[in-house]
């Protein structure tokens, strides 16, 4: 594995990893969600930074075994270019939901390089 893509899977884990000490500091709920913007725009900032890194790897490695890979460069790019046309929801869903699944998959291949 190149040192560019263990840097960008590093990438990955620090942005999720922060936005769960976001949600440490504060309730875990949609309405808390919603109604703090330095904490939703936060999120949103994190969200797209990990998927920037993602979209690098998938530029190195086109077969990188992350699940959902695609789903979440698009995902970025809805962000970054349809933010008028993105609800809070499905933020707030992907970052409680699909968030730690991969960071479970980041971690397991950072671990396995490691050995």
């Amino acid at each position: 594995m190149s040192e560019e893509i263990l840097v960008w899977l590093h990438d990955i884990q620090k942005e999720i990893l922060q936005i769960e000490e976001f949600y440490a500091s504060t309730q875990k709920s949609f309405i808390t969600f919603r109604s703090n913007a330095m904490l939703r725009k936060a999120i949103e900032r994190n969200l797209e930074i990990a998927a920037e890194a993602l979209n690098r790897i998938l530029d190195k490695d086109p077969n990188f075994p992350i699940s959902n890979a695609r789903k979440i460069i698009g995902f970025r790019n809805r962000l970054a270019h349809e933010y008028d046309r993105l609800d809070d929801e499905t933020v707030y869903s992907i970052s409680i939901k699909y968030l730690p699944e991969l960071l479970t998959e980041v971690t397991v291949i950072l671990e396995k390089h490691k050995q």
